[in-house]
């Protein structure tokens, strides 16, 4: 297993409108589901049925999608705004090159 160990550090991953991106993507999902509900039948005799509920699915697994992206976007920019004040007032927080804050243990 050691050859196929990656030799090379792995690239930063790409940001961009990520939310966005997933809520376009959940929207047509669910249109395409809306768009094949009227020809269920039609699906059904044709033992199509799974193009239909794999429209729902992909809808649904976006919602949730939604929701994961949405708190990771706004965790990075708590924790973006939580380093530009640490940067912005030095010294009033715990000095990051010391072993621990005062009065831990450890």
């Amino acid at each position: 297993m050691a050859k196929w160990t990656a030799q090379h550090e792995a690239p930063e991953p790409l940001e961009g409108p990520v939310v966005a991106t997933i809520t376009g993507g959940t929207i047509l999902w669910f249109a395409m589901f809306l768009v094949q509900l009227p020809f269920y039948g039609w699906f059904a005799d044709r033992d199509l049925l799974w193009w239909v509920w794999t429209c729902a699915a992909g809808g649904g697994l976006g919602l949730i999608g939604i929701w994961y992206v949405r708190g990771r976007d706004a965790a990075l920019k708590r924790h973006a705004a939580e380093r530009a004040a640490a940067a912005a007032a030095p010294g009033t927080g715990p000095d990051p090159a010391s072993p621990a804050a005062p009065g831990s243990e450890g």
